[in-house]
């Protein structure tokens, strides 16, 4: 009986695209259908729609440096203890500006991006 509550637990931390395999093996294993079970697996689905919402720690990732290379590099440094280099470095690779920031500052970020003329993005 340890071992069905595991695989429970297993199941509950996979993610949705690891449940969708683990159906479509379990229905080339056993030739049956999931039919129903697949609404079931909609629901976790749904919860983390629900989660992705209620967000609360965005990344800003540069998408675009746009033509004012310099003025984005300094963009950049006014929100990070980066050096010259590596921001040039960050700017060049189009890379993660900061992490785990609150709404508030993401979008401060993203706005002061916008005025260097780059393009970032808060996900």
């Amino acid at each position: 009986m340890a071992d069905i509550a595991k695989f429970i637990d297993e199941i509950k931390n996979m993610t949705v695209v690891e449940l969708n395999e683990l159906v479509k093996a379990l229905e080339e294993e056993f030739g049956v259908s999931a039919a129903a079970p697949v609404a079931v697996a909609a629901a976790p689905a749904a919860a983390a729609a629900a989660e992705v919402e209620e967000k609360t720690e965005f990344n800003v990732v540069l998408k675009d440096i746009g033509a004012k290379k310099i003025d984005v590099i300094k963009a950049v440094r006014e929100f990070t203890s980066l050096g010259l280099a590596e921001a040039k470095a960050l700017v060049e690779a189009l890379g993660t500006i900061k992490e785990g920031v609150n709404k508030e500052e993401a979008e401060k970020i993203v706005a002061r991006m916008k005025e260097a003329g780059a393009t970032a993005v808060a996900e």
